[in-house]
């Protein structure tokens, strides 16, 4: 599983993190220059950095939801990667050193009711047509991930799935 990391995003708290370009630093305290307002809840080692699929923001933008990569507060804005496939302890290396983990799913967060209440309820409670069964979306919040490996990341680096499982 190959995709491509097309958005870096940080802000100095709260949401939306804004984008970043050119090579940014990647390490066990997440993206450099990122910050969270509620350190209680957000951050630490094993919510470094969240990352969420584009085609997430691009469905729910269809719904009419005022939302683009770096809205939801993630990191890291991925594009090829399934997040139905996505699942604790999956490590991905993204660019050529940095390497994180996936540790848990997002909770939902009273933060995007910026966006409309009704956002979470098709984020987290939502069902998606998954073959001939009705699935609810997974991973649309994103998944937060540890940094195993430091590294310098940049738009357009590949985002590969090293292993499945820890």
């Amino acid at each position: 599983m190959s995709g491509t990391l097309l958005q870096i995003n940080r802000s100095r708290g709260g949401i939306p993190k804004l984008p970043v370009s050119g090579l940014v630093t990647i390490d066990a305290a997440g993206v450099e220059g990122d910050w969270q307002t509620n350190r209680k809840v957000h951050g630490g080692p094993d919510k470094a950095v969240l990352m969420i699929a584009a085609q997430v923001i691009r469905a729910l933008a269809d719904l009419g939801f005022p939302v683009i990569p770096g809205s939801l507060g993630e990191n890291l804005t991925v594009e090829g990667l399934d997040p139905h496939l996505w699942r604790a302890g999956q490590r991905y290396r993204v660019g050529e050193t940095a390497v994180i983990e996936l540790t848990k799913l997002r909770q939902p967060c009273a933060t995007l009711d910026r966006y409309g209440p009704p956002i979470k309820k098709e984020i987290y409670d939502a069902q998606c047509r998954d073959g001939d069964v009705l699935a609810p979306h997974w991973a649309y919040g994103g998944f937060y991930a540890r940094v195993l490996h430091s590294g310098l990341i940049s738009v357009g680096a590949p985002v590969l799935l090293e292993s499945d499982r820890a």
